[in-house]
């Protein structure tokens, strides 16, 4: 197949979305495919385009990438591309993806994972990877997701949203997590004990340029993520940060964190996780794969904390692990996707 691997993008999580994107289009050339990887914002900045030549040669914006302890200046970015404009989609991006049988979206945030790329591919008449743009939108807004899980008597920790600092006066528990409401890979969330680092927090969490944020009840646990592919869950995963929470650092630092497949847990509570993670993927209308995060209380209580739409796939990943486990390599894990999105949209074309 003739695929396209979009990453990178303007999020705060662009760094992780490019490392995801190499060792995904690394995956599929090994499969025998031809690949190109794009980054969907700078896109393909050559004077001479010739597609074809393109998945000939396996092109790739960048052959290298590191995910840092911090966020890539993003103004910069925007200042080195070629056209100077702000559009999120690239030169070429379009085309190219068109020629291709189905586009990976490796992309994590903003744009790439809100719904909004999705909804443009559909009316472009374009395949891609993961849940489409209704799924994408629920999921990526946090405040949504929790108001579709307590709809749907899916246990999570209480919560309210707040569309500025002044509102956020009426919060009155603690300890609490603040969180942008739409950001990814924990990118702006704080764990606040008092009154007084809750006003900072709140500060920070709206400095990422949303306009809303959610403030949640802490629950203390243990850490979980159970990862779904073509509607099976995988083993929950717990995650055991070295110090702190499993916050950006912890994420995508090789030894910051200590991660468990299968978890230490009993059958009882294994069950009761990866039956509320489907519970869950169906709750927010999510397809092809994602991965559902937990917390475990000391009674036992699995409380759904978010989904992710279009999990990492980087080295250190929670998602390959669980399939890993399950006898399902890297390689494998990415066709696996690919086939499970291409059936996604046989069905469709079948109706």
């Amino acid at each position: 197949m003739r695929i396209v691997v979009l990453a990178g993008g303007t999020s705060t999580e662009r760094d992780v979305s490019i490392s995801s994107g190499l060792l995904v289009a690394a995956a599929l050339r090994e499969k025998g495919h031809q690949v190109v990887l794009l980054d969907v914002f700078t896109g393909y900045e050559q004077d001479i385009l010739d597609i074809d030549e393109l998945f000939k040669q396996n092109y790739s914006f960048t052959d290298s990438a590191s995910v840092g302890e911090t966020i890539s200046d993003i103004d910069e970015i925007k200042e080195n591309r070629r056209d100077k404009t702000n559009r999120f989609i690239g030169e070429h991006v379009i085309d190219i993806c068109g020629s291709a049988d189905i586009t990976f979206l490796a992309l994590h945030g903003g744009e790439g994972e809100n719904g909004q790329i999705q909804a443009t591919f559909d009316l472009l008449g374009l395949k891609y990877t993961g849940s489409g743009y209704l799924g994408s939108a629920l999921a990526m807004n946090k405040g949504l997701t929790k108001s579709v899980l307590i709809q749907k008597k899916i246990l999570t920790p209480r919560g309210e949203i707040f569309k500025n600092e002044e509102d956020t006066e009426s919060w009155q528990i603690f300890p609490c997590v603040v969180k942008p409401c739409s950001g990814g890979s924990s990118v702006g969330i704080t764990i606040v004990e008092t009154k007084e680092e809750f006003k900072k927090s709140v500060r920070e969490a709206f400095s990422y340029g949303e306009s809303e944020i959610v403030v949640e009840q802490y629950v203390k646990g243990r850490e979980f993520s159970v990862g779904i592919v073509g509607g099976k869950a995988l083993p929950p995963i717990e995650i055991i940060p070295r110090d702190g929470f499993y916050d950006y650092k912890t994420k995508y630092q090789a030894g910051a964190a200590e991660e468990k497949c299968p978890a230490d847990i009993t059958e009882e509570q294994d069950k009761a996780m990866r039956e509320a993670a489907l519970q869950t993927y169906e709750a927010l209308h999510l397809e092809s794969y994602a991965r559902v995060d937990f917390i475990l209380d000391k009674g036992n209580n699995a409380y759904c904390l978010e989904a992710n739409t279009l999990p990492g796939m980087t080295p250190t990943s929670l998602l390959p692990q669980e399939a890993a486990v399950e006898g399902i390599g890297y390689s494998d894990l990415c066709e696996l996707i690919i086939q499970n999105s291409l059936e996604k949209y046989n069905k469709k074309e079948t109706l």
